[in-house]
């Protein structure tokens, strides 16, 4: 496909580009769904076509085709330059890039089991077998499980010369089992609230031991029923890994999106806390606060050879022993910021408009486990999986929910607490960071659900995380 996308690119420099990229873009994906031993959901899609960027002045212009006859594409290109004309009439700084490799190259995601070719039989076994086993559980009025499977093939072409195909592979998944009471619902989910998903086939879902965690989720639905409330107090924070994940989805990833930064976006979610003039000093947590953006994580969900401008995936180092240090950034918003590209634009398929997203936007491990956590904690609570989150829009005051929590005295886990909650702010609540679980517990959590920009696309993103304790934070809040 390459051809493909140098003649949509060639169609926009003779149309006046000053420089123009295009992506051919086919996706094949899977959708399986089981609601209490039923199928409830098969669906398979195809997509293909090739989204076009094109630069004139301070201006971009994109547009895209599923029709891939060579007259279409190289009309799309056109289009796309006749748009960046248009939008020009109204002039702003012209747009610079920084530089990057003018690369020729094959990535490919390393997966052992190509999840399309498992039979459909073993899928739908797998999760009536969760779900009937989640129902067994005296009181489980639902039980669900989902499998997911991405296979993305990527030609982009630039007028610099970049000639990159890239094959993705990416699995995912997970079941939750719902209790209902007289007044309420209880729900509890595996591996976390939005299911597990990463870079790989099938043998990342059989390494999550589905069939082995099914009752105990059950168990536990049916338990926080009867279980108390969490107090209102303030107190000793430990959270769950998946937890601490999103966290820092919410409170730090969007937050250092360059394009918020700059006033550039502001939908969906906002623009950010963050000033440029302070990066470098800006205190945004503790000591053991060591966030990287890292596009090379081997299974992360955010992993990929190359971003959608070309720019090689590479470790950036974010947040560095709580200082702010680093963006996610383009390269036209790095250009500007006097920054090199970091390789963290991507767009939802050929007919979006690249963006600025997260890669992998994970806190660095620590030492020891949660059991150590735990004994090293005289009055606190844990708390695991997450149930609902809010966040204002400079990413600042926020309130989370988990599923589940217990108490924790005396070095121990005690009584279970149901509607767990609690708030902060951001540079005071990571400021409270005082412990991180080691190696043995990183885990990269994946997100595949991440929202931005208008129309709304949807990203997928990792986050790594180990439990961590926090200190002096607000629970159990109700409003």
């Amino acid at each position: 496909m390459f051809d493909e996308a140098g003649l949509a690119v060639q169609g926009a420099i003779d149309a006046g580009a000053v420089y123009a990229d295009a992506r051919v873009v086919a996706t094949r994906t899977e959708t399986i769904n089981v609601r209490n031993q039923n199928l409830d959901q098969m669906d398979r899609s195809e997509t293909i076509g090739v989204g076009v960027r094109a630069l004139i002045g301070s201006s971009w212009g994109f547009a895209a085709t599923p029709d891939l006859t060579s007259e279409s594409i190289r009309a799309t290109g056109e289009r796309a330059a006749a748009i960046a004309r248009a939008s020009a009439v109204v002039p702003g700084t012209p747009i610079e890039f920084a530089d990057v490799p003018v690369t020729q190259d094959f990535w490919e995601t390393p997966y052992e089991e190509d999840p399309f070719t498992v039979s459909t039989s073993e899928k739908v076994d797998t999760l009536v077998d969760v779900t009937k086993t989640m129902q067994e559980v005296e009181g489980i009025a639902i039980a669900t499980g989902t499998l997911m499977f991405y296979d993305t093939n990527k030609w982009f072409v630039s007028s610099q010369g970049h000639r990159i195909h890239q094959h993705i592979v990416e699995s995912g998944g997970g079941y939750d089992a719902t209790a209902i009471g007289e007044s309420e619902t209880q729900r509890r989910s595996y591996p976390q609230s939005f299911g597990q998903y990463e870079t790989g086939g099938y043998e990342t879902i059989r390494a999550w031991d589905y069939e082995g965690n099914a009752q105990r989720i059950g168990e536990q639905a049916v338990a926080l029923l009867t279980a108390d409330e969490m107090e209102e107090r303030e107190t000793n924070l430990i959270l769950e890994a998946s937890q601490l994940a999103l966290q820092i989805h919410e409170s730090v990833g969007h937050a250092i999106e360059l394009d918020r930064i700059l006033g550039w976006e502001a939908a969906f979610a906002g623009t950010s806390h963050l000033e440029l003039e302070r990066l470098g000093t800006h205190r945004y947590g503790s000591e053991l606060m060591n966030i990287t953006a890292d596009a090379t994580l081997p299974g992360a969900l955010g992993t990929f050879g190359f971003d959608d401008e070309g720019t090689p995936a590479q470790p950036v180092d974010i947040v560095k022993n709580g200082t702010w240090v680093g963006v996610l950034s383009g390269r036209d918003s790095a250009a500007i910021a006097g920054l090199p590209p970091g390789g963290m634009v991507r767009a939802d398929g050929f007919n979006r408009l690249p963006m600025v997203r997260m890669t992998n936007v994970g806190l660095r491990p620590g030492e020891g486990t949660l059991e150590d956590i735990i004994a090293e904690t005289d009055e606190g609570v844990y708390m695991s999986t997450n149930r609902s989150w809010s966040i204002d829009d400079k990413r600042l005051n926020f309130q989370f929910g988990t599923e589940i929590a217990w108490e924790v005295k005396n070095g121990e886990l005690g009584k279970m607490l149901k509607n767990p909650t609690y708030t902060g702010i951001t540079p005071q609540f990571w400021g409270s960071l005082d412990r991180l679980a080691g190696d043995s517990e990183w885990v990269h959590w994946g997100t595949p659900n991440c929202g931005k920009g208008q129309p709304m696309q949807v990203a997928h993103t990792g986050h790594s995380a180990s439990p961590g304790r926090f200190a002096n934070v607000r629970v159990g809040v109700k409003a």
